[in-house]
C-alpha cells in the first residue's frame, strides 16, 4: 500500500531533533490609533509580542508567536530538545502534548519548513494559497479623545480609507452604550454610524461587533435602526446563552435570513458552543487562534467540516495572528468564510508575501507560515 502524505512527511520529521529554543520580543504598529469597544478603552498603536525560535541540529528553524505567558514556556522549552519532532509533532494533528502548547505555532512554522510546504498544505495538500478576509479595525474613534472627540465622520473616514486599502468586508465596532455613553445617545450613535459606512460604501459588506455589551433587547432595536442595511453577521450582541440566542436567532430568521450569529472569542466554552451549533443557535465559532490553540483549532475544523457549520478564529491583536488564521481558512474555505485582517506591522518581521487585494489575502508560496524573523531583542 502506498503510504500516506502524513506518513511520509512524518517520517521526514522524525529526522530531525530540535537543538535550541529561543525566546524574543517584537513590537506590533497600528498604522493608526485604535480607540474603544464596548468593553475595552484606548487600544492603542500596537504592542508587544512573545514569540519563540525553534533550531534543528541540522540549522533549520522556525519560530511563531507563543499561545502562552512567556514564563510558562520557558518552563516547558526543555520538553522540545533532544527529541524526534515526531515525539513533538505529528504532520496530520499538531502537538502531542498540551504541555507543548505554547509552542503550537512555532512548531507548525518549523514543520512545514522541515517538510518544504506552506501550513495550509501540510493541513490539507488541496489548500489554495488564499483566503478572505475582513478588515476588523473599525473601532469607536468617534468618541476619543474625550476633551475633542473625533465624531462620527472619523469612523466612517477610516471606513473608507480601508476599503481603498482592498477590503470588501468591514466589522464595526458597536455598543457605546454599554460603558462609555448614555443608553439611548449611545443605541443611536451605533445606528448613525453603520448607517452611513452603508451610504458610504454601497457595495461593500457589513458585519458589527458588540463585544457581549449589547442586551438582548438592544440587539433587536439596533436592528430595526439601521432599516435596509444589511448585515453579513452580527458578532457577540451579549455572552452567549440558549434562550438569548434563540429569541435574536428568531428574529434574524424571520427579518434578516442572511445574518449570520457569530460568537465564542471570549470565555471560550467550547460545549456551548457546540449545544448551540447543534440546536442552529450559532452559526460562526470564533475562539482565538493562539488563545484556543492552533492544534485545538485544525482538530475542531474537522468537527465543525463534518456538522457543516462555520468558522472564523479570532485574530485580533497582531498582523501575525491574522496570517496564522489565513492558513487554516485555506485549508478550510467552504467552512471557514474569512477571518479577520488585522492591519499595521511588526518590527523586524518580513510578511511581505502576504498581499491584500479585492478582499482576498494571497498566502506565499514559502515554508511553514512564509514570515521571516529578522531581528527583534532576545529575553
Amino acid at each position: 500500500m502506498k503510504p500516506s502524505c502524513h506518513e511520509t512527511w512524518n517520517d521526514i520529521l522524525k529526522e530531525h531533533q530540535i537543538e535550541k529554543v529561543q525566546f524574543y520580543r517584537c513590537r506590533a504598529r497600528y498604522p493608526r490609533l485604535h480607540g474603544k469597544n464596548a468593553i475595552r478603552g484606548y487600544h492603542g498603536f500596537g504592542g508587544e509580542i512573545d514569540m519563540a525560535k525553534l533550531t534543528t541540529k541540522s540549522g533549520i528553524s522556525g519560530w511563531g508567536q507563543l499561545s502562552t505567558d512567556i514564563n510558562e514556556a520557558k518552563k516547558s522549552a526543555e520538553l522540545l530538545k533532544n527529541h524526534p519532532v515526531t515525539e513533538l509533532f505529528h504532520s496530520e494533528t499538531g502537538i502531542m502534548d498540551e504541555r507543548l502548547q505554547a509552542f503550537d505555532i512555532p512548531l507548525h512554522d518549523l514543520a512545514g519548513r522541515i517538510l518544504n510546504i506552506p501550513v495550509c498544505q501540510m493541513i490539507n495538500p488541496a489548500a489554495v494559497l488564499q483566503a478572505p478576509v475582513y478588515d476588523g479595525a473599525i473601532y469607536m474613534n468617534d468618541i476619543i479623545p474625550e476633551d475633542s472627540p473625533f465624531g462620527p465622520k472619523r469612523v466612517i473616514q477610516e471606513s473608507i480609507d480601508d476599503v481603498q486599502l482592498g477590503h470588501t468586508i468591514l466589522k464595526v465596532k458597536i455598543g457605546r452604550s454599554h460603558k462609555w455613553m448614555n443608553h439611548d445617545e449611545g443605541l443611536a450613535r451605533d445606528i448613525e454610524i453603520v448607517r452611513g459606512i452603508h451610504e458610504a460604501l454601497p457595495g461593500t459588506a457589513i458585519m458589527v461587533d458588540a463585544n457581549d455589551g449589547y442586551t438582548l433587547e438592544d440587539s433587536i432595536a439596533f436592528l430595526e435602526g439601521i432599516g435596509d442595511t444589511e448585515i453579513y453577521w452580527f458578532e457577540e450582541p451579549f455572552r452567549e446563552e440558549e434562550e438569548k440566542n434563540r429569541e435574536l436567532k428568531n428574529y434574524l430568521l424571520k427579518e434578516r435570513p442572511l445574518t449570520l450569529l457569530a460568537d465564542g472569542e471570549s470565555m471560550t466554552d467550547i460545549p456551548l458552543l457546540r449545544d448551540l451549533a447543534q440546536k442552529k443557535l450559532l452559526d460562526v465559532w470564533q475562539p482565538d487562534v493562539c488563545g484556543y490553540g492552533f492544534t485545538k483549532w485544525r482538530n475542531l475544523m474537522k468537527e465543525i467540516s463534518e456538522n457543516g457549520w462555520l468558522a472564523s478564529p479570532h485574530a485580533w491583536g497582531t498582523v501575525t495572528k491574522t496570517h496564522y488564521c489565513t492558513h487554516l481558512a485555506a485549508a478550510y474555505p467552504h467552512h471557514i468564510p474569512c477571518v479577520e485582517a488585522v492591519p499595521g506591522s511588526i518590527e523586524g518581521v518580513d510578511f511581505g508575501g502576504y498581499q491584500l487585494k479585492n478582499g482576498i489575502m494571497q498566502i506565499p508560496d514559502t515554508p511553514g507560515f512564509g514570515m521571516e524573523l529578522i531581528w527583534a531583542p532576545e529575553i
